[in-house]
């Protein structure tokens, strides 16, 4: 939340992510309605009707043509953009793999939504989770001041990385529930983000895009765009750096809420780590040496930084608001896991938790808290998986 009052705004991140693409005032988006995304090019839609930007707006006929449009429109040079959720996401996946391959800056927000069946249109981060090997950047927004933030730095460090960049939000919790905004002048924000950048225009004529790669090169491609996404760590840090000297706001790939001294932590991405610091705050006050880790950034993972916050930890819970499906661990408790192996004795329980938007209590957190406690003089080392609130 910003720190100053002054000219703060109730909004949805939908409506803040909206007025972030009316900032930017990008070439082209191409978009398919989907609940809760829908609002975002809704509204978009409007300015682009109304006159407020010359943004090419293109309506498709579904998600995958959304992305196949996006696609032809990055590779032509145009800055591009688009939202989705859940099972529009899904939909697009042959084209997401398409869109990293080519090196394309294409900037998408999701709404972070279960996927069906059974049908919920509520927000868990399963979508997000279910794609996140696709060479994307993704950045998870804890707030709707950060979805704004966050969209408006996805646009440079998609330029200087070569690589598309989704931003999560979750659906209905953030996208329909208002907070405050601190709306940045527009001529700041287009300064920040400066002019269309891409490695390649498919309308040279000197060039091939997209052609038959057989066994001889293949490998070697995606060894660089794997390097391209270790790469995106310091691009990120630095355009992090940026925006807080441009606008006043600091983001990093985590954030470290009280771990400094904390025996046991809990490790979240998304809302849910606003509860958790409250509930941190509570716990402190009764003595207890408790803390936080939030993961902004889960695609590149910063795997070091995340070493190094929860090395000497005694006791450390991962909750996913996604399940993997495989009788181990969840997709964030599976890959914190791997990154702690052989460098951290603790005590490790995975919760999945929230499936289908079910809410989190603070009596939930307490007892995760409660039993990292009990747990962290344990010499044996364990690893859990476990789940919050099923009946």
């Amino acid at each position: 939340m910003p720190k100053s009052t002054k000219n703060l705004l109730a909004k949805t991140a939908n409506e803040s992510v909206a007025e972030a693409m009316k900032q930017i005032n990008p070439d082209v988006v191409a978009a398919y309605p989907i609940t809760p995304a829908t609002e975002i090019v809704q509204i978009f839609s409007q300015f682009v009707a109304d006159g407020e930007v010359d943004t090419e707006f293109i309506p498709v006929e579904s998600e995958h043509s959304a992305m196949s449009a996006c696609v032809g429109s990055a590779a032509s040079g145009a800055r591009t953009m688009t939202a989705t959720s859940s099972q529009g996401l899904a939909l697009m996946f042959e084209i997401l793999n398409i869109a990293s391959g080519l090196r394309l800056p294409i900037v998408m927000a999701v709404a972070n939504r279960a996927l069906s069946a059974p049908l919920n249109i509520h927000g868990d981060q399963s979508d997000t989770m279910g794609v996140r090997d696709c060479g994307w950047i993704q950045i998870y927004s804890e707030t709707v001041q950060e979805s704004y933030d966050n969209f408006i730095q996805a646009v440079k460090i998609a330029e200087k990385a070569f690589l598309p960049v989704m931003v999560a939000m979750e659906g209905f919790i953030l996208t329909h529930c208002m907070e405050p905004l601190q709306k940045e002048k527009t001529e700041k924000i287009k300064k920040f983000v400066g002019e269309p950048k891409s490695l390649y225009s498919i309308l040279d004529q000197k060039i091939t895009v997209g052609a038959a790669d057989i066994q001889e090169y293949y490998m070697e491609h995606k060894k660089q765009e794997s390097e391209a996404m270790s790469t995106a760590k310091n691009i990120i840090n630095k355009v992090g750096r940026e925006f807080k000297k441009e606008f006043g706001r600091s983001y990093d790939l985590i954030e470290e809420y009280k771990t400094t001294d904390a025996e046991v932590v809990i490790v979240v991405t998304g809302t849910t780590a606003g509860l958790i610091k409250a509930a941190v705050d509570e716990q402190r006050a009764k003595g207890k040496k408790v803390g936080v880790l939030r993961i902004r950034v889960f695609r590149p993972l910063p795997y070091q930084e995340i070493r190094k916050a929860l090395t000497n930890k005694k006791a450390i819970a991962i909750l996913d608001k996604a399940d993997s499906y495989n009788s181990f661990a969840g997709p964030l408790g599976s890959e914190i896991r791997g990154v702690l192996y052989n460098n951290c004795k603790a005590n490790i329980i995975n919760y999945v938790y929230g499936l289908g938007a079910r809410d989190i209590s603070f009596d939930d957190v307490y007892k995760v808290f409660d039993e990292l406690l009990k747990i962290k003089q344990s010499k044996k080392q364990t690893f859990e998986l476990k789940y919050i609130g099923v009946r």
